[in-house]
């Protein structure tokens, strides 16, 4: 037996994949420790290099706040805004304030931020810094910032090649009753041949559709895994699109720092119907395909390459937040 087909091997794959969150804690609670003063400091000279961009180059950062920042009018904030400098991390929720933090903390500790943490379906009544919202035309006051990314922004690297990887689509995650995509998913495609798919909670009426938890280097042994929305985003999406399989999913409804509702259908992912009717197909369609299915691969790594530029993400987040900050009234 190969030691790529041992259980050993498949966890220690997985341990490599993974962020981990002691290490996270335990260097942003190093960084509470360095002076505001310095962060105020930097503050200005990092705006100022996007000066010295190109033409294309401004082009793309200014497209990118735009996306997450679509206030042009000023504001006022809420009554129950919070003071930079009061911002404290709590039981929970504790990445959001880390993550919150890490860019807050250039500006003055007087300036106030109202913030909505945790998994953001709705938009906020007023101009709000959120991790997710909804894709719509109406969510202009949910401010994105990279929010949770220890457990949104991961990015293996994939070692098995696609060719070598089973012609099978899989899907393991939490159920809920909330659920409508995920139950439809497994009321669908459940019994199919083709598909491993099946929920990991314990919870009635939906114990028939149970399966054992695979972890992440497991669920990288098949060509095709279904991306599926729970709360807000799908966290996997990030994850499969820079490994060598190809996400298969719905449109998307909730967007995040990834930008969900610029992918491109059949071209970053493969797209199914709401009632995943046509998924079995379009799988069937892509092992046909070879040269397509690697297409799609090469985009989405594309793709995921755009936020690997940490100097740039920082740029991009502090003019989101001086944008935020410059409208307030």
């Amino acid at each position: 037996m190969s030691i790529k087909n041992t259980k050993w091997f498949s966890k220690w794959m997985t341990f490599r994949y993974r962020n981990f969150k002691q290490y996270y804690y335990f260097k942003n609670a190093l960084k509470l420790l360095i002076p505001n003063l310095l962060y105020l400091l930097k503050r200005k000279h990092i705006l100022a290099s996007y000066n010295a961009k190109s033409n294309s180059e401004k082009t793309y950062i200014n497209k990118r706040v735009d996306y997450y920042i679509k206030l042009n009018t000023s504001f006022v904030c809420s009554d129950h805004s919070t003071r930079l400098g009061n911002l404290k991390p709590g039981k929970k929720l504790r990445t959001y304030f880390f993550d919150t933090r890490e860019i807050t903390r250039y500006f003055p500790k007087d300036f106030q931020i109202d913030f909505v943490f945790g998994d953001v379906t709705d938009v906020p009544l007023q101009p709000a810094i959120v991790k997710s919202r909804p894709i719509n035309n109406s969510n202009q006051n949910s401010v994105l910032l990279n929010l949770n990314k220890i457990r949104h922004f991961t990015f293996p690297k994939d070692i098995t090649p696609y060719e070598q990887k089973k012609n099978l689509l899989v899907w393991r995650g939490a159920l809920y009753h909330h659920h409508k995509l995920r139950i439809k998913c497994l009321e669908t495609l459940f019994s199919h041949n083709q598909c491993d798919v099946g929920h990991t909670s314990n919870r009635e009426p939906y114990l028939a559709w149970r399966k054992p938890k695979l972890n992440m280097y497991e669920m990288l042994q098949h060509k095709f895994i279904m991306v599926i929305e729970g709360n807000d985003v799908a966290t996997s999406l990030k994850w499969v699109m820079a490994s060598n399989s190809i996400a298969i999913m719905t449109k998307p409804r909730h967007e995040t720092w990834f930008m969900e509702d610029t992918l491109i259908a059949d071209y970053h992912y493969i797209q199914v119907k709401d009632d995943y009717s046509d998924a079995v197909d379009k799988m069937n369609f892509y092992i046909a395909n070879p040269d397509k299915a690697q297409a799609i691969i090469k985009n989405a790594h594309n793709y995921i390459n755009q936020f690997k530029d940490k100097k740039r993400e920082r740029l991009i987040s502090l003019m989101v937040m001086d944008k935020y900050f410059s409208l307030q009234q």
